[in-house]
């Protein structure tokens, strides 16, 4: 959730800070914001979120806050924010932000899979990364559309299996080329090398398919939408093309990025 050096802790590469400060959050975002430059127009997120379609006074749901950066972003935007959180630690560093930012925001812990709120209550309801760790992924969706108005919209980022990060870094080179495939199976391969592989990867991480999304969501939904994200794919490249893949040209990164990108950002609206 702090986007560090080192996971899980509030390093960077220009030093080690504070959880809770004004400097902590500021250096989170400036982490966080760089991953995703592309997404950005005169606003984080603006060519991604639908700000303009739920502005002030309108109920967001983002469900998986993490440091609350998305959450602010949307409170900036005026809309009544309720922001929610399996991690206690989550829920304490969002609700120390808006403090510091002077903002207001219904702030609690949650589990996605029993959400305590009403049905058919937010206008607009998101979630971005945090899902795919949900070891019943079904339910927590079903549970987000349950609390979505007739007609509101949704966004979901989850992490993508046809992508390179899953076929080549996991697949290949940890399962095949380091053997990792005789003591793993496709779940724990992911889970171990999908996220944080540096650390000890996630207790359970799945990528999902557009077809299993599409399956998923097809009571709650009528068109769903699809964007692929590669921004983390100069990563990959480093690994898979060493001294060629960062020479690349940006128009050849940008195709791949939309055929094989990590991050896999479904939208549209709940059925009437």
């Amino acid at each position: 959730m702090t986007y560090g050096s080192v996971h899980g802790h509030a390093a960077y590469e220009d030093g080690q800070y504070t959880l809770g400060t004004p400097e902590f959050f500021e250096r989170v975002d400036r982490e966080f914001f760089s991953w995703n430059a592309p997404l950005h127009d005169h606003r984080p997120f603006g060519r991604l979120f639908p700000f303009g379609s739920y502005g002030q006074g309108s109920r967001v749901l983002e469900i998986g806050c993490g440091m609350g950066t998305m959450a602010m972003l949307w409170a900036l935007n005026g809309a009544d924010v309720t922001a929610v959180d399996l991690n206690p630690t989550a829920v304490e560093q969002t609700t120390r932000r808006f403090e510091i930012k002077g903002l207001a925001a219904d702030i609690h812990l949650e589990d996605a899979n029993r959400l305590a709120l009403p049905d058919a209550h937010f206008d607009y309801a998101y979630s971005w990364g945090v899902l795919h760790h949900s070891p019943n992924l079904e339910q927590s969706l079903s549970e987000m559309m349950r609390v979505l108005k007739p007609g509101g919209g949704f966004g979901i980022m989850l992490y993508n299996r046809r992508s390179l990060w899953h076929w080549y870094l996991t697949e290949y080179v940890e399962g095949f080329l380091h053997y990792e495939k005789r003591f793993l199976d496709p779940l724990q391969l992911a889970s171990r090398y999908g996220d944080g592989y540096r650390e000890e990867g996630n207790p359970h991480t799945w990528p999902v398919t557009r077809k299993e999304m599409r399956q998923a969501l097809r009571e709650h939904c009528g068109e769903l939408k699809f964007k692929i994200l590669g921004t983390e794919l100069d990563s990959v490249f480093r690994t898979m093309l060493p001294g060629v893949g960062l020479a690349l040209p940006r128009i050849v990164k940008k195709s791949w990025a939309r055929r094989f990108g990590w991050s896999l950002w479904m939208y549209g609206h709940k059925k009437g």
